[in-house]
């Protein structure tokens, strides 16, 4: 994920691109809860590194730390804190997907993968490809 054109500034569009290694491109994962012992709902998923169902942001690495978010409940951006559910993210083990608390829809790469613009889209079977996808090109958590 990047932060198009590399401008720490409110509700700037989220897309693929091509790894860099700058700040836009660096996201930490912050979970909402405290961790207290094993997970109630599941456990660490170790080859995805999330926690099953476990709510969390993602905040950019740039100054302002702005977070994920969605924009016209569809498309991503960042922007300062609110508190959200366009904001909140899970990890679905049964999908192997991360969802928004929004509607509980998936990341997809619009155009099955075939344009640098990220957006939520209902679950389907070929976001095996968007990690692959990631893993070669662009994810950098």
């Amino acid at each position: 994920m990047d932060v198009q054109g590399n401008v720490d500034g409110e509700n700037k569009n989220i897309q693929v691109f091509n790894k860099h290694g700058k700040l836009n491109q660096q996201w930490d994962v912050v979970y909402t809860d405290e961790w207290k012992g094993e997970p109630g709902k599941g456990e660490l998923n170790e080859d995805f590194g999330l926690y099953v169902e476990r709510p969390f942001y993602i905040v950019s690495q740039m100054a302002a730390h702005r977070y994920l978010d969605l924009i016209n409940n569809r498309n991503f951006v960042i922007k300062t804190p609110n508190g959200r559910n366009t904001q909140i993210w899970y990890f679905h083990q049964q999908s192997l997907t991360i969802r928004t608390k929004l509607n509980n829809q998936s990341w997809d790469i619009k155009s099955a993968g075939k344009t640098n613009e990220m957006q939520i889209w209902s679950t389907n079977s070929g976001w095996f490809q968007v990690f692959k996808y990631a893993d070669e090109h662009f994810l950098n958590f």
